[in-house]
């Protein structure tokens, strides 16, 4: 075995492409029990990153131990291919569609831009060693699996989820389109944050719905009376249509003496909110109280008797030369964590408003920001000189100019806070109602039937996924899955013109349109005449032309792809991504399979977490500490990266930096020279005619094997617990302990110096073939080059790959050892202390190293009966000239009680052949340099060993 990974690795990736290793695979398991791992496709932009390369180890390495447990389990690679990062993309090479060029030309251009980006991603995956359908990968843009997609929306919208609705939703400026929730990211934010008064049109009547507070005696005659909203969005007030209070929450009436008017504050939040307006006690006072329900709108009470408040700038919808009135609302969406405990309520921009005023009926007659996040033109907005402005900058500064110039402003300060952005653009988002299709959570009881599912018939591993994804789905909203993009699988269904219903036939109607998209792909649909399909009716109906959330394309890969593939099968048994994933794929995926077939589309869920540097900084180009996967494979190998994979608990924060994978390399080469060691020492010996009879095994050599099979069933039991971290201690462990440290440590000995055929050695080759045998395939999910290295040199029966075995069976069922486990391990621990002792004598240079070294044990009674069952053997264990035990104290003490340890050098001649010091070493004439073990090694029948 060489090292040279990085070069050595692409030959053996070349084999297993020309020999077809993973079909053969397929046909060796075909029959078996399946084992599905679903792949989430990652986005087809881009170079891959370290975490990519940590996700397709993870899948690999459960995929290849499930295959050496017997189990048939294809990996079917997938990418998302749709949306807009590469819309983006290629407007910077070709320019808009439908300006620069036709939308259809601009399709095709994306589907060729993202194959090139799925050619590059397949070929750095296929570098880190893993195996899987390469040449038939899931693409959401292969016509047929668009058409699926196509159908399982025509599914969703057979069992009542789909509904159509005007909603605020994520909007990204920049993207011109809705977000779902999974592309929203928070990140901090400078705002302004603003105090905005609103004054009653009747102050009098809002007086006497308050109580005067007992003692307080104050002439409020002729007063005026404002409620005091706090928002951080200025922009969104041209919008507004009502002031929401809590129904159940205390309002304080305060006077402001200075400036002899009242205003209404949340009585929990006067301190805080007159501290903020510079107002001290003396110069304010709390006149009257009452809750929310006495002086707003509750739902159910005629709207005649309710209260109206003057816009602060806005003018009638009917009148431009007369104020605009809004009522005052109750909601029990207002709290008293912050601001004034009333909130500035425009359904256009906020999901809780949009819900409150459809309570009470309350809509806004015009949208006036554009998709750019612009004010649109309009006589209102022009007359302000809004029209035109940026909501985000300019724009935003212009209400608060007005604000200030008609006295409503009460404050103004800057604040920064967690706010929604953009996931691709990092750009903040704004929340504008738009018409678009929605998957409801609750007109079919979707959200029950999900959280049923996340709570009955998935396994969340870790367990705290279970709770992640139980606070995110919890009260979500309703999911939107339009945009209004060209890049897209259209959503294929015919409204009517008048009342907005969809087509009677729509089942039906998805079914031709998939098949035309199964035939030319998405251009299908955007190139359908409509009466192609419906007639003479085509004139009552309007074609749907946005195109589904990608979230929704790879959200049904459990129906276009494990649903549609003869080698997959639905649910999965584990969808295994990122943390991140509990707000995207594994919810998408979920809300989809559970609203076409009422189940979850897994039965496990596993979660690793992300890459960080030495520093616990998340990894990032600015920064300069992004690893890359494909520069650390080329200096490295990539049985160095997935040797790092494996042995860091993926479970939280995964750290990685170059002194780190410089220690993995350094743990990988104990393990590949514990092979070089096993197979160097297997040269010569055919397992068939040369493998010793259990019942004649030597001691050690039955104690060896009997360890590595049951360690075999603690890596196999990790394995499919996805302990991989747990795997890569058990096997270095075992390389530098009880093998580097021990048993190939004391068998050097009989390997170099007994007779080839001898039993002493054939007895440890045995043993040592067993684990080499055991132990390549406990590497190989992990190790996988490497192992094939391993068992392309294994004596005996050849296999064209590792893979195409199982877990190694074949161990002898062994006899009741004389000495038997235990004693090895206490002998183990005792040559430990032994080592320790030496190893002081050689820095004191009393030896030079073992074998010039005399030992003398004192010993315990309970010790001495332990080591004396070695006899004369002792001292090959030890690997020392010389070892007598004695009972009683004297020597070093050890870290064992009852033991001590006692070292001098030997004054015995060296024998040149085993290299012990001996009495006899010249004894023999024709063997001057021999000690009499090696003569009968040599020239007689061999020395006999019992133990070791």
């Amino acid at each position: 075995m060489r090292g040279n990974l990085a070069k050595r690795e692409p030959e053996l990736l070349k084999r297993w492409e020309e020999n077809g290793l993973y079909q053969k695979i397929r046909e060796a398991k075909a029959g078996r029990d399946k084992f599905i791992l679903h792949d989430g496709p990652p986005y087809a932009n881009g170079d891959i990153h370290i975490g990519h390369a940590v996700n397709k180890i993870l899948k690999d390495i459960i995929v290849k131990a499930r295959t050496l447990s017997g189990f048939d389990a294809p990996y079917v690679p997938g990418w998302d291919c749709h949306g807009l990062p590469i819309e983006h993309k290629v407007e910077g090479l070709i320019g808009k569609a439908g300006v620069a060029v036709d939308p259809a030309t601009f399709r095709t251009e994306c589907r060729k831009y993202a194959m090139s980006q799925v050619d590059g991603q397949r070929k750095d995956f296929k570098r880190l060693m893993i195996l899987g359908d390469w040449d038939n990968p899931y693409l959401t843009m292969n016509f047929k699996t668009e058409a699926d997609i196509i159908r399982s929306l025509g599914k969703i919208v057979e069992n009542k989820h789909v509904t159509k609705g005007f909603k605020p939703v994520n909007w990204c400026m920049d993207c011109g389109s809705a977000l779902a929730e999974a592309e929203v990211e928070y990140q901090d934010k400078k705002s302004v944050s603003i105090d905005v008064k609103f004054a009653f049109a009747d102050s009098a009547e809002l007086i006497n719905r308050f109580t005067p507070v007992d003692g307080v005696d104050a002439d409020l005659s002729g007063l005026t009376a404002s409620i005091v909203i706090w928002t951080t969005t200025p922009w969104t007030l041209p919008a507004n249509e009502a002031v929401s209070v809590h129904p159940e929450l205390e309002y304080s009436l305060v006077l402001l003496k200075e400036a002899n008017e009242l205003i209404i504050l949340a009585s929990a939040l006067v301190e805080d909110a007159l501290g903020r307006y510079g107002i001290d006690a003396e110069q304010a006072q709390v006149v009257a109280t009452a809750k929310g329900k006495d002086f707003g709108w509750v739902v159910g009470e005629a709207q005649d008797q309710q209260l109206l408040v003057q816009h602060p700038f806005m003018p009638s919808d009917s009148d431009a030369n007369a104020p605009k009135f809004v009522h005052v609302i109750t909601g029990d969406h207002v709290t008293a964590d912050s601001g004034t405990g009333s909130v500035h309520t425009a359904p256009f921009h906020g999901a809780d408003d949009h819900n409150v005023c459809k309570g009470f009926n309350i809509d806004s007659k015009q949208m006036l920001v554009s998709s750019e996040g612009n004010f649109i033109s309009n006589d209102a907005l022009e007359a302000l000189e809004l029209t035109g402005l940026s909501v985000a900058d300019k724009g935003n500064f212009r209400v608060l100019g007005i604000l200030n110039e008609n006295g409503a402003l009460l404050k103004k300060q800057n604040l920064t806070h967690s706010y929604p952005h953009c996931w691709r653009h990092k750009s903040p988002i704004i929340f504008r109602a738009t018409p678009q299709w929605f998957i409801s959570m609750t007109e079919n009881g979707l959200l029950e039937k999900a959280m049923k599912e996340v709570n009955e018939s998935v396994e969340w591993r870790p367990s705290w996924g279970k709770a992640r994804i139980d606070s995110m789905m919890t009260d979500r909203p309703d999911w939107c899955i339009s945009r209004q993009r060209t890049w897209g699988v259209p959503i294929a269904l015919f409204i009517h013109k008048e009342t907005g219903d969809l087509h009677p036939e729509t089942a039906n109607l998805i079914e031709q349109v998939a098949l035309k998209v199964e035939e030319k792909g998405i251009d299908a649909w955007f190139e359908l005449e409509a009466s192609e399909l419906l007639g003479d009716d085509a004139e009552n109906y309007d074609k749907v032309t946005d195109t589904l959330d990608v979230w929704f394309d790879s959200g049904v890969t459990h129906y276009s792809v494990l649903d549609q593939n003869d080698q997959l099968v639905s649910p999965a048994d584990l969808y295994l991504e990122g943390s991140d994933q509990h707000r995207g794929w594994f919810q998408s995926s979920l809300l989809t399979s559970v609203a076409i077939r009422e189940t979850a589309p897994y039965k496990t869920v596993l979660t690793h977490g992300f890459t960080v540097d030495k520093d616990g900084r998340k990894m990032s180009k600015s920064l300069g500490n992004v690893i890359a996967p494909q520069e650390k494979v080329d200096q490295l190998g990539a049985d160095i990266l997935r040797l790092w994979v494996a042995s860091t608990d993926y479970s939280g924060e995964m750290t990685v930096s170059d002194e780190i994978l410089k220690r993995t390399a350094d743990s990988y080469r104990r393990i590949r020279n514990t092979a070089r060691f096993l197979l160097a020492n297997l040269k010569g010996f055919n397992p068939e005619t040369d493998m010793v009879a259990p019942e004649n095994l030597l001691s050690l050599d039955a104690w060896a094997i009997a360890e590595t099979e049951k360690l075999q069933k603690e890596v196999i039991a990790a394995y499919d617990d996805y302990a991989f971290h747990s795997i890569y201690q058990k096997v270095h462990n075992f390389c530098v302990i009880e093998l580097g440290g021990f048993y190939l440590d004391i068998i050097k000995d009989r390997q170099y110096t007994t007779k080839a055929d001898s039993l002493a050695r054939r007895s440890c080759q045995t043993a040592l073939y067993y684990v080499l045998q055991a132990m390549t395939r406990w590497i190989a999910p992990i190790l996988s080059f490497t192992a094939e290295e391993m068992i392309e040199l294994t004596p005996g029966e050849t296999v064209e790959s590792v893979f195409l075995t199982e877990w190694f069976e074949a161990f002898p069922e062994l006899p009741e050892q004389e000495l038997g486990d235990d004693f090895w391990r206490q002998v183990m621990d005792i040559k430990t202390e032994v080592n320790k002792s030496i190893e002081q004598a050689r820095n004191d240079n009393v030896v030079k190293g073992s074998l010039t070294a005399e030992v003398t044990l004192y010993c315990s009674e309970s010790v001495k009966a332990v080591l004396d069952r070695l006899d004369e053997e002792l001292r090959f264990v030890l690997i020392t000239s010389a070892a007598k035990v004695e009972l009683g104290e004297g020597g070093q003490p050890s870290g064992i009680e009852g033991l001590s340890v006692a070292v001098v050098k030997t004054e015995k001649e060296k024998c040149e052949r085993c290299w012990h010091h001996s009495d006899d070493v010249g004894s023999n004439d024709q063997h001057p340099s021999l000690c009499g073990r090696c003569v009968e090694n040599v020239e007689g029948e061999g020395e006999q060993r019992k133990f070791a």
